[in-house]
């Protein structure tokens, strides 16, 4: 690694093993979560990589659920700085994030802090891969580090979409809109608890996170993810507009939009779990946009 100041910006995906040389250079962050309820907070109590302090993608990547925010609204600029601040994630830190299903929940990290400006990046495989590259074994407990002073920054409004947004661009053909969810989620077969309707954006196309990973829980090679995307139409499109369930995993597709030379891409934060609260939306079931 280059000295501080001039190491070149992290790339939106980073290698284990790499990692692992320059952990003393980089700030681990822990974001594990679930949907099925369990703690992110216990399994990061149980066993974590040295040094990584745990991110919780509900209160310090997320403001309060609502209506029409979603799940997962944006926290405000400055509530996303203190609380990092708070973690002792500094503005010049370069960060590393990671969760153990192949970054779904991490990626919402790293992309706030790369539209920020800021340095960081997913840790290709997460936990499992890294366990394997680093060997040794877990820490426990709660990490600490000093409190910093953030400065807050304005969320870019150019890569943040709202539901109009999202309904136009899904209507026109020189837009395309990407639903980042689980197949059976896009196509209605399936349902999260508390979910009102199920279904798509009429007009989107399913582009499931989970399928930027390769059997072995890391990204596919480069050329087959910028090939999976032009297939979709990312490149002959003027706007392009990712969604999910409620902000978080959307931004798996954001990076690997990134990674695969395609970048630009903007994000419905309140995705599904704002689109489908309002009964005045349209919704769209089946496999077909």
């Amino acid at each position: 690694m280059s000295e501080p100041g001039t190491r070149p910006p992290l790339p939106p995906v980073v290698d284990p093993a790499w990692t692992a040389a320059h952990r003393d250079a980089l700030v681990l962050a822990d974001v594990r979560w679930y949907l099925d309820g369990r703690s992110g907070l216990d399994a990061y109590l149980d066993g974590h990589l040295p040094g990584a302090v745990w991110v919780d993608v509900d209160t310090d990547l997320s403001a309060p659920a609502d209506p029409a925010g979603g799940r997962h609204p944006l926290p405000a600029p400055e509530e996303f700085a203190a609380r990092l601040g708070a973690l002792g994630i500094a503005d010049e830190d370069a960060v590393v994030a990671y969760d153990d299903q192949g970054g779904g929940f991490a990626a919402r990290l790293v992309w706030l802090l790369r539209r920020l400006g800021r340095d960081a990046a997913l840790l290709d495989g997460g936990l499992a891969a890294a366990r394997s590259a680093w060997g040794g074994p877990l820490a426990t407990g709660r990490e600490h580090r000093p409190a910093v002073r953030r400065r807050p920054l304005p969320w870019p409004a150019d890569l943040l979409r709202t539901a109009d947004d999202t309904r136009a661009a899904a209507a026109s053909p020189r837009s395309l809109v990407l639903d980042a969810r689980a197949p059976e989620r896009y196509s209605g077969a399936q349902a999260l608890p508390g979910e009102t309707r199920t279904g798509h954006v009429p007009g989107a196309r399913s582009a499931p996170w989970a399928a930027n990973l390769g059997p072995d829980g890391r990204f596919r090679p480069v050329d087959e993810l910028r090939s999976a995307y032009l297939e979709l139409g990312a490149a002959e499109a003027e706007e392009v507009i990712v969604y999910c369930g409620s902000g978080v995993t959307a931004c798996h597709d954001l990076l690997a939009l990134e990674h695969a030379g395609l970048p630009g891409a903007g994000l419905y934060g309140g995705s599904w779990s704002a689109w489908s609260a309002d009964e005045a939306r349209p919704v769209a079931r089946g496999e077909a946009p």
